[in-house]
């Protein structure tokens, strides 16, 4: 049987629901850079996902991340150890509730399915959705076309009257080929339940990893997470030069006590440099000290006495087919700025850089988060949400960390006030802000009423905001909370 047409693996996959939905990357696609990679809201961090790795790893040794939230391990030996399919995934699902967390399991012929398979969960009181072997096609039909998670595919199918993955399946391979090109061909055998690529016959005959030793052993996770860059880099230097890319990559660790510790993480596209980098971080947060399943001790793996030893081993080896660039070339900004970023992070610590994330609320100070550079900011408030009573646009240019005290008075030198009813009691003439000289106001605009979180009075708050233009043509957002006059933002 030809690797073109070998059926795909039988593969589990868990998916943790109480992670933040992390926009997966897409399948086909290249790697985005370390910094725009989504990465991780308020919900459990990449650390805590490691106690659920390490319970998944009493089932099956080899465990492959997918990111913070998901992973998948191989069925068929422990599906015979365990009593089959379903006593598996029944036993894993368990096991993940007794240290805390809640997982839905799906298995299926080959990741896409089985991963398809688990975000769906199975029927309430089930062990999990176990699609029958062979099956993948049929399950995978009525899926819509977004699955494939490939924007343009997604975009471009449903206008062409195809909605769903069987529709597109029944195309000739063909036709898909000539329409759509390289994509076109791998998201035909997704959606024909087959594996997007076949994988190397026989492994390389020479050594493809990279590793780095540190002497004296390093107690901090940054240097290490920047010696990853270097080292991925140089792990796809000689991948390349045998024309083959990797789908897979094993992460080792050694410390200073003699322990190694092994990690699989899987992207079915190129791991990057800078991907592989922040993977490592997850993997070092994972093992650091101090976060044991109860909250008390060490983690599961906690490198004790340092680390001496980082090794890179590719895995799952794939013929590389290259990558087409971009009419104009492509932008090399967001890497060169990924690359200082990581240095800076490996000198002065990780949250030592950070990025916004547009965030969700009312005020402007709620709707940017800064994250440290590489994490996930899938923030708490999505800002695509509706937000009634939200500052009309534009946005400030500025947003004080603590709003100024402020006095604003009438042509008479009286302070301005405003009712329960949102009306002024006289129009705003005159602000003077943080002790600066008192300046006339040309224009203003507002009261804007805003009443939060009324039922709880330790965090309620109820404001009248207004923008302001002064004579020398400086603009201020300015809120009335308690009486008092704040100045919370500034435009340009």
């Amino acid at each position: 049987m030809t690797g073109a047409t070998r059926a795909p693996r039988r593969v589990l996959v868990l998916c943790c629901p109480d992670w933040p939905a992390i926009p997966a990357a897409p399948v086909l696609g290249p790697v985005p850079a370390l910094g725009p990679e989504p990465e991780q809201g308020p919900g459990p961090d990449a650390r805590a996902f490691e106690q659920v790795v390490a319970t998944v790893e009493e089932f099956c040794p080899k465990v492959e991340v997918l990111r913070p939230g998901t992973c998948a391990i191989g069925v068929r030996g422990p599906a015979r150890y365990f009593g089959g399919e379903s006593e598996l995934a029944r036993k894993i699902a368990a096991a993940v509730r007794k240290i805390g967390f809640s997982g839905q399991v799906g298995v299926a012929d080959g990741l896409f399915a089985a991963e398809l398979a688990a975000r769906l969960g199975g029927p309430p009181g089930s062990a999990g959705l176990i699609v029958p072997q062979g099956g993948a096609p049929a399950f995978l039909a009525g899926q819509p076309v977004a699955e494939l998670g490939i924007p343009e595919l997604g975009y471009l199918l449903p206008r062409l009257g195809i909605t769903t993955l069987g529709e597109f399946a029944a195309l000739p391979a063909v036709e898909a080929a000539n329409r759509f090109g390289t994509q076109g061909v791998l998201a035909h055998r997704l959606a024909s339940g087959l594996d997007p690529r076949p994988l190397a016959p026989r492994p390389p005959s020479v050594d493809l990893s990279a590793a780095r030793e540190f002497d004296p052993p390093v107690e901090q996770s940054e240097p290490v997470v920047f010696a990853a860059k270097s080292l991925a880099d140089q792990m796809h230097a000689r991948l390349a030069a045998g024309g083959l890319a990797c789908v897979r990559v094993q992460v080792q660790v050694h410390s200073a006590d003699g322990r190694q510790m092994t990690r699989f993480w899987r992207h079915d596209g190129l791991l990057s440099g800078l991907a592989v980098a922040e993977r490592v971080r997850w993997q070092l947060d994972g093992w650091r000290p101090g976060r044991s399943a109860d909250g008390e001790g060490p983690g599961p793996g906690a490198a004790a006495g340092g680390i001496t030893l980082l090794r890179l081993i590719p895995d799952q080896l794939v013929r590389a087919v290259g990558r087409q660039l971009g009419l104009w070339g492509d932008a090399v900004v967001s890497d060169r700025v990924a690359r200082a970023a990581v240095r800076v992070q490996a000198m002065l610590g990780h949250g030592a850089v950070t990025r916004p994330v547009l965030a969700g609320g009312r005020s402007p100070a709620e709707q940017v988060l800064l994250v440290p550079f590489g994490d996930a900011g899938v923030p708490e408030r999505p800002a695509d949400r509706p937000w009634p009573g939200s500052i009309p646009a534009p946005a400030p240019a500025a947003i004080y960390p603590v709003p100024l005290p402020a006095r604003v008075t009438d042509d008479s030198g009286e302070a301005v006030s405003v009712t329960g009813r949102a009306q002024v009691s006289a129009p705003p003439a005159w602000i003077s802000a943080a002790g600066v000289p008192a300046r006339a106001i040309t224009s203003w605009a507002g009261p804007w009423p805003l009443t939060e979180r009324w039922w709880d009075p330790a965090r309620a708050r109820r404001q009248a905001r207004f923008q302001l233009v002064t004579d020398d043509g400086s603009a201020w957002l300015a809120v009335v909370q308690d009486g008092r006059w704040l100045v919370e933002a500034s435009y340009d």
